[in-house]
């Protein structure tokens, strides 16, 4: 493979992905990236969720392209400007208002942290309270308000401070199937003398992508939502990764009937990896001071253009048709590589096309990132201890593209667990 040793000797030592993968990409389309050697890999990583619709979607380059000849405004902060306009009007028609959703436009800096910063500072404005709930698991950013939110311990371990003002509550199954943790939360929260006070809000994602994706039932989400009603606490979702599709409809908790509070978007909300994210508030809890939240980054108008021309996906049941026929066909295939396996090594997890592999043993699901990648699929772990094979391919994906990066899967596992790996050690172990 081709490694960089100068760019290393220049690189922080943050850098993470590159650690493990040394190719050095030179071009994409599609689902496919290639290197600077004109070797191919199949994406199933799509830029950790920030490009469903794949690489330089040609239908998104063409808005692009053409909004940049014409010397259209790069970045306005707030100020008005045709592509935020025009944004805000397709959003509200293609997703708003067929849902029946009545939301106010925030946007923020770039990144998803920034939203999820922005929700927790506007629910305890509109709360007048201080601390919010966040869950085992659950992960949504790396700046200190959302870090303090976010449950890895190895990011929390960096932060240098006090991160304080939320309390963790236990996710959907964190004790096991039998035991319902929302009756546990209402009892902390509804019993006299629990000690639990009630908070500004309570914030979850439907699927915890970083955490394993682990994934909350409809009836589970639906009784966090009545007890934050009963609480007078607002219920953010952060939709972030598992929104814009990525679970089979455009927001994550439709199949919920939820109707959050605040709902935080970025990733792939812009459509074509440009940096944007999105807080979508009741407007009855848009209590905002004017410039009382702010971002240089977020009049990106080169997003603005992507991202309303992304949602001309979603102006009829197409594309969500084209996810449901591809996640049937993704777990079907998981379902037969588990078979390969001693029963109970590992589970198929997550939702629509956000789905992988969790086992057991955590070295195993490293080591098959390893293997894939020497056969030309990109793919990343998840979960507490890596231990979830996480698998992303863009939504866009043609079937014969997904075929071939689901075979290549397979025989990656073949062959891990042909040869002297850490997946061999695990089999031998229990076999």
């Amino acid at each position: 493979m081709n490694t960089p040793t100068s760019i290393y000797r220049l690189e922080s030592n943050v850098r993470a992905y590159c650690r493990s993968c040394d190719v050095v990409f030179a071009t994409a389309s599609g689902a496919t990236l290639t290197d600077i050697d004109g070797q191919p890999y199949i994406d199933f990583f799509a830029g950790a969720g920030s490009l469903n619709y794949g690489h330089n979607n040609p239908y998104l380059k063409k808005h692009l392209l053409a909004y940049i000849e014409q010397d259209g405004v790069t970045t306005t902060l707030d100020f008005h400007s045709d592509a935020k306009s025009r944004f805000i009007e397709r959003f509200e028609q293609v997703i708003l208002a067929p849902r029946g959703m009545r939301y106010q436009l925030q946007f923020t800096g770039p990144t998803g942290t920034n939203a999820v910063e922005a929700a927790l500072k506007l629910a305890r404005k509109v709360t007048g309270r201080s601390s919010v709930a966040a869950f085992t698991h659950g992960f949504h950013g790396v700046s200190l308000g959302a870090l303090a939110a976010t449950a890895n311990a190895d990011k929390r371990a960096v932060a240098g401070v006090e991160l304080s003002n939320v309390v963790r509550l236990p996710y959907d199954g964190f004790f096991g199937p039998d035991i319902d943790s929302a009756e546990i939360i209402a009892s902390l929260y509804q019993t006299a003398g629990s000690g639990y006070e009630a908070p500004a809000a309570i914030i979850l994602e439907t699927v915890q992508g970083e955490g394993g994706l682990n994934c909350a039932h409809p009836g589970w989400l639906q009784r966090i939502e009545r007890l934050c009603r009963a609480l007078g606490a607002l219920l953010i979702v952060d939709d972030i990764q598992a929104g814009c599709g990525r679970t089979g409809t455009f927001f994550s908790f439709e199949q919920a009937g939820l109707s959050p509070d605040i709902i935080c978007l970025s990733k792939s909300i812009s459509g074509y990896g440009l940096p944007m994210s999105l807080v979508l508030i009741k407007p009855e809890h848009d209590c905002w001071e004017a410039g009382e939240h702010n971002g240089t980054f977020r009049g990106n108008n080169p997003a603005f253009v992507t991202a309303c021309a992304a949602l001309d996906y979603w102006q009829n049941s197409q594309l969500q048709d084209a996810i449901a026929e591809h996640a049937s066909l993704m777990r079907t295939a998981l379902e037969r590589i588990l078979s390969g396996f001693p029963s109970g090594y590992a589970h198929v997890v997550g939702r629509g096309i956000f789905l992988g592999l969790r086992f057991r043993d955590a070295s195993v699901a490293g080591a098959l990132v390893g293997a894939c990648l020497e056969q030309g699929l990109l793919v990343e772990t998840c979960g507490p201890q890596n231990e979830v094979l996480k698998l992303m391919p863009p939504l866009t994906i043609d079937t014969a593209t997904l075929q071939q990066g689901l075979d290549t899967l397979e025989r990656a596992c073949l062959s891990t667990m042909a040869f002297d790996t850490p997946l061999t050690h695990s089999l031998r172990g229990i076999a």
